[in-house]
């Protein structure tokens, strides 16, 4: 499996489900799209709907499906990236409660004041 040999560096280091996932999509898409940033975004927004990046690595999600609004848009607007993404953090699977143990965990300020997005976009700066 040639995506095999391209993985992130944060797939790397995560289960061989999630990797798997990632390079037969990516194969897929660079026989569809060609070779480029469209058949990694294609990748990553399939990897989404089942994983979750935690720190340097992907999680499994408790429940398959869009994370975000990035990966819940289909079509033009999802080529476009015209939503936000959060980094990969499972805002929509995830609960105020969970986000703000991650943000504890991560040594967020602010946090508890802030609301599941902006939780989820601080979250996201900080596992970059």
């Amino acid at each position: 499996m040639p995506g095999m040999d391209d993985l992130p560096a944060t797939l790397k280091r995560s289960p061989k489900k999630a990797q798997e996932t990632w390079a037969k999509t990516h194969d897929s898409a660079v026989e569809t799209y060609g070779e480029g940033e469209r058949a990694h975004r294609t990748a990553i927004a399939a990897l989404k709907h089942s994983f979750q990046k935690v720190g340097d690595h992907w999680e499994p999600k408790r429940h398959k499906g869009p994370s975000d609004p990035q990966a819940a848009a289909r079509g033009a607007k999802a080529r476009g990236g015209e939503r936000e993404s959060f980094g990969g953090v499972d805002v929509y699977g995830s609960t105020k409660g969970e986000l703000l143990r991650r943000a504890r965990e991560l040594g967020i300020s602010g946090r508890s004041s802030m609301s599941k997005d902006e939780l989820g976009r601080a979250i996201a700066r900080k596992q970059r």
